[in-house]
Parts: C-alpha cells; structure tokens; sequence
C-alpha cells in the first residue's frame, strides 16, 4: 500500500494563486436533478430484479463521482504541461442473497471486481444516464448472482472461516446535499510563478532535470442507496508539487521534492514561502551529492514528526483497516489483539475525518461521508497503548457489526475499510532539545558510533498478506548521522527504513512536543485515497535501514548545455 506526499506548508492566508468563488460547502436548497435521476432509476432498476431475478438482490447503490482538475507544469523556466479534465465516473452495487451471505462475501486471494465503473455524461441527461444506468445494472446483477452460486459451492468444500460475521451490516439511512465551491484560477499569474519557480531549479548545474506543477480539482460525489440514503457533497483539493533529480559519481540516482497541499486552493502559500521550500529542495540535493552512501545500520534514531506520520501510517494503520481482520489471506496482525497493548501505554492513536485542520494546517484525509454514505466520525482505535476498535466499513467483523464511516474508494474500485486522518497523541512529550538529548544518551548506552535523524520522507509501503513478509519500508529523502561526541551531524544518502511491525512498536521511548503533518494519496485495494498523518517525533532504541538499489549508470558524459548552447540558464 504505497503512501506518497510530502508534507504541508503551515497554512498561509494572503494566496497570490487562486480566487476561490463561493468558497466552502453550504446546504443546498432543494433536491439536485442527479439525485433525482438516479433515484428513481435505482427504485424502477430495483423493484423490477426483486421481482424477476432469481437470485434475488436486497440492496443496491448508485454512486457518482465528478472531478474537474486543472493541471499545470513548468520546467527550465518554460510551461511544459497545461492539462484540463471534467468527467463523471459511475459506480453501480447490487447485492444478492442476504446480509449473512451475499456475492460480496471475500474470499482467500480475492481479487475480484464487484462494481462496474462506467465513465457518463456531464450533463443531467435523465435519458443519457438512465440507459447507462439500466445496462450497468443488469451487467452488475448477473456477475453478482453467478458470484454467488461459486461462493455457495466453496462453503461446501473448504474449510469453515474463523471469521463468520456477516457480509454486511445495516447503517442509518441520511439526505443531505451541499453544493461544492468552484473556483475561478488566475492562469496567466500560475503559469508566470512556475516558470520562475522552474527556473530557479534550473540554475543548479548539478540537477540533471527538476519541475514545479500546480493542480487544482474540485469533486463532488452523489449517492444513493436503497435504505433510503441520498447525498451530494464534495470538496476543493489544491497541490504545489516541486521535484528534482541528479545522479551521483557512483551512480546512485538521487531525488529530492516538496509537495505542498491545501484543502482549498485559496490556502496555498505566497510566491515567497514556495520560493524558500524551491531553495531547500535544491540545498538538500546538492548535499546528497556530496554526502556519504549510508552502511547498513541498527541502532537508535529520531524520526521527525512527518517521517513518523508516513511510519505509523505504513506499519500500523493498514494492519487495522477491518478488512484484513476477515480475509484469511491477511496476516492479522492485531486480529486477536483487541484489549490487548499493542502500543507503549504512553501513545493513543485516533483516525478522524471530520477535521479539516489540525496543528495550524490543512488535512487531506477529511470528508463528510464515506463512500457507503456512512457520516464521519472520529474513531479513537488505541488508548493508552491497548487496541480498542478497527476501521470499519460496511463488511462488519468478529465483534464489530456496524460501519464507523470508513468505507472508501476511488471511482471504479471496491469499497473497503481505508485510513483517513490519523492522530498520534502522546503523553510523554519532551521538547525538541531534550528528545534529542535522550538519543545521544542511548548512542553512548549502545556504544554505537553515531545514531539517525531522519528528517523528511517521500512515502513508503508495507506488505500484510501472510503468504509474504510482515514488513514494511519507509522511503526516506534527507537523512543524518548524529554522533554522541557533539560533531555536527552529518547529511547521508541512500537509506530506507526497513522493518517488522510489532518489534519496532516495541522500540519507542519518546516522543516530542510538537505535532507535524504528512498529507498524501494512500493506494491501496480500493484504489487511490487522500490521507494525512499528524505525528510528533519519535525517539526509538532501534531502527533498521538498508541501502537502497543503485543503478550501475554514470552520470551524463557531455557537459550541460549553456544559455549561449541552447540551454536553460
């Protein structure tokens, strides 16, 4: 389940980007024509199988999902990219047989597609979208009733499941429609920034190609269901994403990138406060180059607050989505954990979609509604180190029979439980200063030659099957070695974190004072989804890291190109 982001700017309110117009969500006036269109094709769709089919269905949903994305890059100082998009994606679930056994029922290695995802008209064209409606249905529903004339045949001949809650569960029915802020984007302004903001990367000799994009995307999903449910809600997403690549004389291909997100494009920084994070990027790749390839190493480290975020989101927050719990292919790590410690008692552990903004930033993970129209909630999954709930989606699990709002997909998946905004809460916090005393102490109680900061991450990923390794990776881009004698530390290059869950859990001593956050896109089974993880520092007694691949290719043999030649500078 690869995370991928980098973290967000600390908000800043005077954007020179965008002008946001009708800004937010507000509680629409009367009932959308979509809402309507779809509603009664689902009544005419689902009555007329109730009556005819055999198997017979008992629930079905209809889900739509618009997307408007502006797109827009520069490199060298000139834009090379400018992408717009507005489509309407379309998913339809029917389920048949009962709530206890249905064509939903998962089983080992399962890998099938229960929806069908169809791609329909922008405009509210009852005829256009009622005859995709009615051939998606159809499609879905036999698919759906030969599925379970396999799944009837396998409980026949396979071994009886731990797991034997059932297929789904009921939730509570809900109407609300909020229409969605356009916005209205100065292009000629964005376009002039990022050609400055390219060429500012560009200037560096020692970078061998680098970038700077902008995108904007407004969303707006609309469901219905047959327990009554109808909803029309949405949100705003903006992104600055800055990169830049250069490969080392031994030929290691080095990377380093910033990516700076907001929950509306009104809240992206000013041209000064992307101008320092291009700055960075360029002194942190530059340092790379230089810096000594990391040795394989065990021994204590710090991870800063957004390293930790991407750690416990990898190895922790995948291992209690509720799905994995049932799936008897899953390694179920903490399946038979409830009421047990599976944290140090000193960290809780939250996930809640409804904040929008934690520690004085933006969140990626917010919403109002899954995707099984379930209203958000916040989930507290671990207090005071012991395990106390998953995340839950409709498919219930032994000892949890109800949703707790986090079903989620991309437009065209299936739905599963997925992560949303997760919060480490700490009740031995230290400040800075002090946590990184603490680490020297345990390098000299070690009797290690130096310990690691790990200062920023680009992601990470982690396996959960129990036929692979119950590992993880974390892929970290700026890295030091701090040693006990007071030397400065010291930039290295080419580590990424490896591990097991449960050891390294076991490895945290403490934790800063100071809370930051990671935000990106999550892709797991249901495809891809926006996460945040707020975390503070962690000082753990051990942690692993490995070298990373390298390429066996040498750096470019010509020189680079001069303004006088052709080139960019």
């Amino acid at each position: 389940m690869p995370l991928d982001a980098q973290p967000l700017l600390r908000t800043v309110r005077n954007s020179l980007l965008v002008v946001v117009l009708a800004a937010g969500t507000s509680p629409a006036a009367e009932t959308p024509k979509l809402v309507e269109i779809l509603s009664s094709e689902l009544d005419r769709n689902f009555q007329t199988l109730k009556e005819k089919g055999d198997p017979k269905p008992y629930f079905a949903a209809y889900a739509v999902t618009e997307n408007e994305f502006l797109t827009m890059e520069a490199t060298s100082g000139l834009l090379a990219s400018r992408d717009t998009r507005h489509v309407r994606n379309l998913d339809v679930t029917v389920r048949v047989g009962t709530p206890k056994l249905d064509n939903y029922h998962r089983q080992p290695r399962d890998i099938a597609q229960f929806t069908m995802g169809s791609v329909v008209s922008l405009d509210d064209n009852p005829n256009a979208l009622k005859r995709r409606l009615w051939m998606d249905t159809d499609s879905v529903y036999r698919a759906a009733s030969v599925r379970l004339t396999n799944i009837k045949s396998d409980t026949q001949v396979k071994v009886t499941a731990v797991d034997q809650s059932d297929d789904f569960s009921a939730a509570p029915s809900a109407v609300e429609f909020r229409k969605v802020s356009t916005y209205k984007v100065n292009e000629k302004q964005i376009s002039e920034r990022l050609r400055a903001w390219s060429k500012r990367l560009s200037m560096s000799p020692e970078i061998l190609n680098s970038a700077v994009s902008f995108q904007a995307q407004r969303e707006v999903k609309t469901f219905v269901n047959t327990d009554g449910t109808r909803l029309q809600h949405g949100r705003t997403f903006a992104r600055i994403v800055i990169s830049a690549r250069a490969k080392a004389f031994d030929g290691m291909d080095l990377a380093t990138s910033d990516t700076i997100e907001a929950d509306d494009p009104s809240r992206l920084p000013d041209s000064k406060v992307v101008e320092a994070r291009v700055d960075k990027v360029i002194a942190d790749l530059k340092g790379l180059l230089k810096a000594p390839e990391v040795d394989p190493f065990v021994g204590p480290a710090i991870l800063s607050g957004k390293a930790s975020g991407v750690f416990f989101h990898e190895i922790f927050g995948h291992r209690i989505e509720g799905h994995r719990q049932k799936d008897e292919s899953e390694g179920q790590t903490f399946t038979k954990r409830v009421n047990k410690e599976v944290l140090p008692d000193f960290l809780s552990v939250y996930f809640d979609p409804t904040l929008k903004h934690y520690a004085d930033e933006d969140l990626y993970g917010w919403y109002d509604y899954d995707d099984e129209g379930v209203k958000a909630r916040r989930v507290s999954v671990v207090e005071k180190g012991i395990l106390k709930t998953f995340l839950l989606s409709r498919s219930p699990i032994a000892g949890f029979p109800e949703s707790n709002g986090h079903g989620r997909r991309q437009a065209g998946a299936e739905i599963v439980a997925r992560q949303s905004n997760l919060v480490v809460d700490s009740a031995k916090k230290v400040p800075d200063a002090e946590l990184r005393k603490l680490l020297v102490e345990e390098i000299k109680r070690q009797g290690k030659p130096y310990g690691l900061f790990f200062e920023s991450v680009t992601g990470g990923y982690t396996t959960t099957r129990s036929q692979g390794l119950q590992a993880f990776t974390v892929i970290p881009l700026v890295v030091y070695r701090v040693y006990p004698d007071g030397r400065p530390d010291e930039l290295v290059r080419g580590a990424d974190i490896v591990g097991t869950p449960l050891a390294s859990f076991a490895k945290i001593v403490a934790t800063s004072d100071k809370l930051e956050v990671f935000n990106g896109y999550c892709g797991a089974e249901s495809g891809s989804v926006p996460v945040s993880a707020s975390s503070p520092a962690l000082l753990v007694s051990e942690i692993e890291v490995q070298r990373k691949n390298r390429s066996q290719e040498r750096p470019p043999l010509l020189p680079r190109p001069t303004a006088q030649t052709g080139g960019a500078e």
